[in-house]
């Protein structure tokens, strides 16, 4: 199955969740899309509920099914829960941090800067978006791509970085200081359902 590329309020009303993390895709029609969105009568079974917490994390970092049961699989063989493993393991991957940084607006902004070029980890041009960036590691603007127009916007308009990185705006560098706290990561996210479907 290749990564989802459609719609990404439609795929966030369906789920009730914003995959944005912003909320705008709820803000208006807080309900599912089609002619019975607005049911509340429908019920999810357990499996359908699991299935569904999966999906929002899996559509929230971009990733294909693929990539995810992959992410899993390594979370699962680390030390610790699983599930807290793997939502690190996404933060750390490249085109997150960049988002994180506030390089790009969105994930997919971030992936798309990352797949032309314009970011280095370490003085080291890395142009693979499921790159795992190690605490520690400097992330930042390729120096002719300063003055990228996207990565200058999004720098301008960004109001929050978490505490688990440190950003210089005016070099266009930050660093990756701290794998996050629990707390520090969405909080509408329950990833114990997440590993109990992969475990069923």
């Amino acid at each position: 199955m290749a990564r989802y590329t459609g719609p990404v309020y439609k795929k966030s009303r369906r789920l009730g969740f914003s995959t944005l993390e912003n909320g705008t895709e709820l803000a208006r029609r807080p309900y599912a899309p089609g002619i019975h969105g607005n049911d509340k009568k429908r019920k999810s079974s357990e499996y359908g509920i699991q299935l569904a917490e999966k999906q929002k994390i899996r559509l929230m970092y971009g990733l294909n099914e693929k990539q995810f049961h992959k992410l899993f699989d390594k979370a699962s063989k680390m030390a610790g829960k699983a599930g807290f493993n793997l939502l690190c393991l996404l933060e750390s991957r490249l085109d997150n941090m960049v988002y994180r940084l506030g390089l790009a607006k969105t994930r997919r902004a971030a992936r798309q800067v990352v797949n032309h070029g314009h970011i280095t980890v370490n003085g080291v041009k890395v142009d693979i978006p499921s790159y795992q960036v190690k605490v520690g590691d400097v992330i930042a603007v390729k120096e002719n791509s300063l003055d990228h127009p996207a990565i200058k916007e999004a720098v301008e308009t960004c109001t929050h970085r978490p505490a688990y990185v440190e950003f210089d705006q005016n070099k266009l560098t930050g660093k990756f200081l701290r794998l996050p706290d629990r707390s520090e990561l969405n909080q509408e996210v329950n990833e114990t359902l997440i590993v109990e479907y992969y475990n069923r």
